[in-house]
């Protein structure tokens, strides 16, 4: 067996560059720790001129993103694009190229999961997605693995920072909505057309992703009920502090007698509820499973750093599976 695993890397923005930082950082203790020489072969970049916040040696640049998921060097695709396309026929390209693929393409695993897994299922390889919900929080392992002994009853969740940031502000500073809006991309919270974040399209991909799992099910982004924040009113804050709550931007998801229930919308919690204290671009997910009760997994829900945590693990756990032997298990 070979002791040196190949990343081919699709994208070099915030994350790609943070995955680039966590790589080149803890290289010899991924080795001391697994067993293989983890290193990148291949990045994948729109403009190889492009001034990073990381500095890349050129001969890993190349524009051709498919010549990194036909490269037979290449053992890992860690695809960072974003969006349907072309990220889809990339992943699914490089599947039957029988390369093991780690994503943080919430999108794409909340329209397309189920086509993606049976893919890989079908050529024995690797596809995980940790970081496609919560940035750095671990959240899907857990609902897989740590928490598989019971019966997941309800998922209640701050999974989108921006709405989170943008709704502490307006309560913190009694703030409008486009106040609050212009704050958060001044400070790189919110991105210049912020529609996916504030409408929670981007909420509702993710409690798509957290339910199919949960509930053993497919749950598609589209069948989620989704309502965003851009209604939201100062008024509106006012009457809920009030009565002794918060508004939030929850993504919720129940399941009971076999039926499924899963929404994104502003929802009054109570104050003393664990998730009233979350503010700012914090995550927190909320999960009640019929054994271990009540859990809250809290953290950072994006970021460079965070995001990369997550999608480094994952390839760690890549690497684990094939020097055990083990890759291509059924997830």
């Amino acid at each position: 067996m070979k002791k040196k695993i190949n990343i081919g890397l699709l994208g070099l923005g915030s994350i790609g560059s943070g995955v680039y930082k966590v790589l080149s950082k803890h290289r010899r203790d991924y080795k001391r720790k697994l067993g293989f020489d983890v290193a990148l072969k291949k990045i994948a970049v729109k403009n190889k001129r492009k001034k990073r916040s990381v500095k890349v040696p050129s001969s890993l640049l190349t524009t051709d993103a498919n010549s990194v998921i036909n490269d037979p060097d290449v053992d890992i695709v860690v695809e960072l694009i974003g969006g349907i396309k072309p990220a889809k026929t990339l992943i699914l390209n490089a599947i039957k190229n029988k390369k093991h693929v780690v994503t943080a393409n919430k999108e794409l695993m909340a329209m397309h999961g189920k086509e993606l897994f049976d893919a890989a299922n079908k050529n024995k390889v690797d596809l995980y997605f940790e970081a496609s919900v919560g940035g750095g929080i671990p959240i899907i392992k857990p609902l897989k693995d740590s928490l598989a002994a019971n019966k997941i009853t309800k998922i209640m969740g701050i999974v989108n920072g921006t709405t989170n940031y943008i709704l502490s502000k307006m309560s913190e500073e009694g703030i409008s909505y486009k106040q609050a809006l212009s704050e958060a991309q001044d400070r790189g919270y919110a991105e210049a057309n912020p529609q996916d974040d504030v409408g929670g399209g981007d909420a509702a991909s993710k409690i798509a992703i957290l339910a199919s799992i949960a509930f053993n099910s497919r749950v598609i982004k589209d069948k989620v009920f989704v309502e965003g924040i851009t209604s939201i009113t100062p008024k509106d804050i006012d009457y809920a502090t009030d009565m002794g709550h918060v508004i939030k931007l929850l993504a919720i998801a129940k399941h009971d007698d076999d039926k499924a229930e899963v929404r994104v919308h502003p929802t009054m919690i109570k104050k003393e509820h664990p998730l009233a204290s979350v503010n700012g671009a914090f995550n927190a997910i909320f999960v009640e499973g019929d054994s271990v009760g009540e859990v809250m997994f809290f953290g950072q829900g994006a970021g460079s750093l965070p995001t990369a945590s997550a999608v480094v693990s994952d390839v760690m756990e890549v690497v684990k599976n094939i020097k055990q032997g083990v890759s291509g298990k059924r997830m």
